[in-house]
C-alpha cells in the first residue's frame, strides 16, 4: 500500500473519534468534517514545491520561501465531499473548486455520474479530490476517470475513512494516485457500508435520510 497513507496526527484522530459517534448532531458533524478536512489538507500539501523570493521586512531585505506558483483545485465528490471543501479553503483560499456529482444505484451499488463542473485549466492544477468515505472505491475511480479524461494528471485522493476493499480497488484502477485517509477501517458490510465507519456521511452532514 505504498501510495496509501493514514494521517495519524493526534488532532485528526481525536476529532475522528468524536465524528464516528451516532449521537453527534448535524451541526457538530459538519463542524468536525470541516476541521478534519483542514487538518488533512495541512498534511496532504506537505510536498508542495517552494521557491526563494526576496522581500522587505520592517528591518531589512531578505530571501524567504513561498509556494512556487503551483495552481491548486479542490474537487469534492458530491454530495458528501462538499463538507470537506471549506476547511481546505481556509488553508488554501486561492484554490479553485470543481464539482463531480455521483449517486449510488442502490440495486447495483455502482456509482452513476450526473455532473462534472471543473476549472477550465484543470489539467495544469494539483487536484485534491475529496470525499469523506472510500467504501467500494467506485465513486473515486469514476471521478478520477473523469478528471483524467480532461487531461488532469496531478491528483491526490483525500478521505476520512477508508475500507480495505476500496483502497485495493482504487489502487488497482489508478496505481499512480496517492490516497490519504484519517483511518483504515475493518471492512465493508453486505450493504456496502464501511464497518465500523460513521454511517452515511452525506445524510449526517445535511440532516437527510
Amino acid at each position: 500500500m505504498s501510495n496509501f497513507q493514514v494521517v495519524e496526527h493526534p488532532l485528526i484522530q481525536h476529532k475522528l473519534s468524536i465524528l464516528r459517534r451516532k449521537e453527534v448532531s448535524t451541526k457538530e458533524f459538519r463542524e468536525l468534517v470541516d476541521e478534519i478536512g483542514m487538518l488533512m489538507a495541512y498534511e496532504v500539501s506537505r510536498d508542495l514545491p517552494l521557491e526563494d523570493v526576496e522581500i522587505e521586512t520592517p528591518i531589512t531585505k531578505t530571501t524567504v520561501k513561498q509556494i512556487s506558483g503551483k495552481k491548486l483545485a479542490i474537487v469534492p465528490i458530491l454530495r458528501a465531499g462538499i463538507g470537506m471543501v471549506d476547511g481546505i479553503l481556509k488553508l488554501i483560499p486561492a484554490a479553485r473548486v470543481g464539482h463531480i456529482g455521483m449517486y449510488r444505484d442502490e440495486t447495483t451499488l455502482k456509482p452513476v455520474e450526473y455532473l462534472v463542473k471543473l476549472p477550465t485549466d484543470i489539467a495544469e492544477r494539483q487536484i485534491f479530490l475529496v470525499d469523506p468515505m472510500l467504501a467500494t472505491g467506485g465513486s473515486a475511480i469514476l471521478a478520477i476517470d473523469s478528471l483524467k479524461k480532461r487531461q488532469a494528471n496531478n491528483i491526490k485522493f483525500v478521505c476520512l475513512v477508508a475500507a480495505p476493499e476500496g483502497v485495493k480497488a482504487l489502487q488497482a484502477a489508478h496505481p499512480d494516485i496517492d490516497i490519504y485517509a484519517a483511518a483504515l477501517d475493518e471492512r465493508l458490510n453486505e450493504h456496502g457500508y464501511i464497518v465500523p465507519g460513521l454511517g452515511d456521511a452525506g445524510d449526517r452532514l445535511f440532516g437527510t435520510k
